[in-house]
C-alpha cells in the first residue's frame, strides 16, 4: 500500500471513529505509522486531505456498485443485490460508511466535499429506480425514494444499535413494499 493509501485509509479510520473534528495531518501521520509530515506531502491542507478523503470514499463506493450490477432480474436477485451493498456498507467497510455520514453532516456547507458523494447517491438511485421498475414498480420514483429512505435508516440502525440485525428479510419486505401497486 502507498503512503497516500496509507494515509487515506487512517483518515477514514479516525473519522470513522472519531469524527471530522479528528482530521488532521498530525493525526493521521500516527494513525497510519507514518513519519511526521507524511500526509501532507500527499494532501498540503486540510481542505485538501478532506477532499482527498470525499474523492476516495466515492471511488471506492463506485466499484463497489459496479461490482453489485446486476441486470434486472428475479425478486431474489434483485434483493440479494442490495443485501449485498448493505452488508457492505455496514460491515466490511463501515468506517468508510461512517466517514461519509459524518461528512455529510459536518460538512454540510461546502459543496465541493459534497459534490462526489452525492453524484455517488445519484448512481446508486439510478441503479435502486432500474432494478425496482425491472420488478414492476408502478411508481418507480416514489418507490426509489421509499427504498433509499429505508436503506438509509437500515444503515443508521446496523451502525449504531444493531450491528447484526438481519438484511435479507427487512430488504425483501421492502422490495415488496416498493413494487406493489398502491
Amino acid at each position: 500500500m502507498s503512503t497516500r493509501e496509507r494515509a487515506i485509509a487512517a483518515a477514514i479510520r479516525l473519522v470513522g471513529t472519531q469524527g471530522v473534528r479528528a482530521l488532521t495531518h498530525g493525526r493521521v501521520d500516527a494513525e497510519a505509522g507514518l513519519p511526521r509530515g507524511s500526509t501532507s506531502n500527499h494532501f498540503r491542507t486540510r481542505a485538501a486531505l478532506v477532499a482527498g478523503v470525499t474523492d476516495w470514499i466515492a471511488e471506492q463506493e463506485r466499484a463497489l456498485l459496479a461490482a453489485s450490477m446486476t441486470s434486472p432480474g428475479t425478486l431474489d436477485e434483485v434483493v440479494d443485490a442490495f443485501c449485498g451493498v448493505l452488508e457492505d456498507l455496514t460491515g466490511a467497510n463501515a468506517d468508510r460508511t461512517r466517514t461519509r455520514y459524518a461528512l455529510f453532516l459536518e460538512m454540510g456547507g461546502h459543496a465541493d466535499v459534497q459534490a462526489p458523494l452525492r453524484a455517488q447517491r445519484v448512481r446508486f438511485e439510478a441503479w435502486t429506480r432500474e432494478l425496482l421498475t425491472s420488478l414492476g414498480a408502478t411508481q418507480p420514483d416514489a418507490a426509489t425514494r421509499a427504498f433509499m429512505a429505508f436503506s438509509a435508516g437500515l444503515i443508521l440502525n446496523r451502525l449504531t444499535v444493531d450491528r447484526d440485525a438481519p438484511l435479507r428479510p427487512t430488504v425483501e419486505l421492502a422490495v415488496r413494499g416498493c413494487i406493489a401497486a398502491v
